[in-house]
């Protein structure tokens, strides 16, 4: 089947639910940040294209696409673009292209590491899904340990974090060790690198093999004197790509590469779009429709990738089981892990508008996140331990004895899952919005609440248009020409895009520097950009 004929079968409902449930979580991630909020929407765009496959096989492992969803999303958060948004604001021609450039490479890389990791369950059988639980546990181990360590021997502040002794270019290199490190006795009790250690090994080797040579040997700076984890990000995508060829793992690099273009074209349209509607005069939260537009895009981009491997995906119920644990474990980590992750910032924000909460009640902080400078453990982890107590309960009587309040069949637990994520975090993005609210908030939690409930009603319906997919029998790993029918395509229209959003940004504003961002310029005698390291007793730009 061409690529042409097979995106006529793609079904509507599977990219409007995509597009719009990234929407909502890109929205939400905007106001927690970094890799913790970026998988948010990862998780939930991933349950979002699963319920819109018509595929029974992919229903029943639907918390698996959430949590490697989830995690595939989550690497872009590491990355600054603040500064790049800002490039396109300066009315300086070579510094407004060089920012539409840059948000094409910086959405393209979160975009493409988001959709391998959402397919990575559709092109694995069981048991080689099930090998990448046991390296991901020791990965978390570590990287918990790491913030705890980092927090008690390296505590910095965060506007004072150049001053730490582990400060390398802002990044996330520590991160990236720990990964390696965490990795290889998995490896050396398994007699040898499988799939899973194969593939994190690449990636994380990957990260320092990019980051020492565009940063350290190349002296490349993307945003100076912002961090430079954007270099990581490539090291991570090409070790995906290196492993997929190496292994025939086509459909992977498929995903990953159809979802970069078009998330990342939709990147950088999101702040035209904001641009556009500056011009209007009207004084609103642009920056939230920007992330919102932006999440929009990379939802179709995730939607269109899926929904053609969806065509070519083998059967994946019947090959091989997964132990009854990392069902648990996937479940608990969405609802748990990444709630817990993100929810725990909102105390931040009580105490500091709350006049009457203190920082501490009857002895405890209200939050401790686990970490010695804030007191360990406070009111907010008991609460969460309590509701993961419940839930771990629960899950294991009705694993004994089903309970009737979850539905029988996997199309609706798949949508009583995405539903109670969704209004989860939707809830507590509100929450955490209420004690500071302005009128501006209302096209950030309004329209963010608004698109939930079309979502909320799209998932009750949507499903049944669907006509039931056959899964192929035997697996495809032929994926050559549509990968080079998507890398032509994309890149010729990545160019035309970038020109025309540089050529009409400039016919619109001149020179002038656009409002809503501060004065940031990239090149010539008046530039802001350094990459000289700020001075300790300095804030970090």
């Amino acid at each position: 089947m061409n690529l042409e004929t097979a995106i006529t079968e793609l079904t509507w409902q599977m990219i409007f639910l995509s597009g719009l449930s990234l929407s909502v979580g890109w929205g939400i991630r905007g106001n927690f940040g970094h890799e913790y909020g970026a998988a948010i929407p990862g998780a939930l765009a991933a349950m979002a294209v699963v319920l819109m496959s018509g595929r029974p096989d992919w229903w029943q492992h639907i918390h698996y696409f959430a949590m490697f969803g989830a995690l595939g999303w989550s690497f872009g958060g590491s990355m600054s673009y603040m500064q790049v948004v800002a490039y396109t604001h300066s009315g300086r021609a070579m510094s407004v292209l060089y920012g539409f450039a840059n948000l094409f490479a910086i959405g393209f890389l979160w975009a493409f590491l988001g959709g391998a990791g959402t397919a990575l369950p559709a092109l694995l059988g069981g048991e080689d899904l099930s090998l990448f639980f046991v390296p991901l546990m020791a990965i978390f181990i570590g990287w918990t340990l790491q913030s705890i360590l980092v927090d008690w021997f390296f505590s910095a502040q965060s506007m004072r974090r150049h001053e730490s002794r582990l400060y390398w270019y802002d990044t996330d290199w520590l991160a990236a060790l720990v990964a390696i490190v965490a990795t290889f006795p998995v490896a050396a009790l398994r007699g040898g690198f499988d799939i899973a250690t194969g593939l994190i090994l690449h990636m994380a080797i990957g990260w320092f093999v990019a980051f020492l040579l565009l940063v350290n040997l190349l002296k490349l700076r993307m945003t100076p004197p912002r961090g430079d984890n954007w270099a990581g990000c490539v090291g991570l995508v090409g070790g995906v790509l290196i492993y997929c060829l190496r292994h025939g793992l086509g459909g992977l690099a498929f995903a990953g590469l159809l979802t970069g273009i078009i998330g990342g074209i939709g990147f950088a349209l999101g702040q035209f779009f904001k641009l556009l509607n500056i011009r209007t005069g009207l004084q609103t939260n642009w920056h939230s429709i920007m992330e919102q537009t932006q999440g929009l895009f990379h939802g179709i981009g995730l939607a269109l990738a899926m929904g053609l491997l969806a065509l070519r995906a083998p059967d994946i119920s019947g090959v091989g089981s997964l132990p009854a644990w990392t069902e648990l474990f996937a479940v608990g980590f969405v609802l748990l892990g990444l709630t817990y992750l993100n929810h725990r910032k909102a105390t931040d924000t009580w105490v500091k508008q709350v006049e009457s909460l203190p920082e501490k009640m009857y002895g405890l902080p209200v939050a401790g996140w686990f970490r010695y400078s804030r007191g360990w453990i406070g009111w907010f982890e008991l609460l969460y331990l309590a509701m993961g107590g419940t839930m771990i309960l629960l899950l294991e009587i009705h694993h004994r004895t089903p309970i009737a309040l979850v539905p029988t069949d996997w199309l609706g637990k798949g949508q009583l899952f995405y539903l109670i994520f969704l209004w989860w975090v939707v809830l507590f993005n509100f929450e955490r919005a209420l004690v500071g609210f302005t009128p501006q908030r209302l096209v950030t939690e309004g329209v963010i609440t608004l698109n939930a409930l079309i979502c909320t009603v799209f998932v009750a319906v949507g499903a049944q248009g669907i006509p039931i997919r056959q899964p192929v029998t035997q697996l495809v790993t032929s994926y050559g020409r549509w990968i080079g029918t998507v890398a032509i395509a994309g890149a010729i229209a990545t160019v035309l895009i970038t020109l025309a959003e540089w050529g009409l940004t400039h016919a619109i504003y001149g020179k002038q520097h656009i409002p809503h961002a501060g004065l940031h310029i990239r090149f010539g005698p008046d530039a802001t950009a350094t990459k000289a390291k700020p001075r300790a007793g300095e804030n970090h730009p």
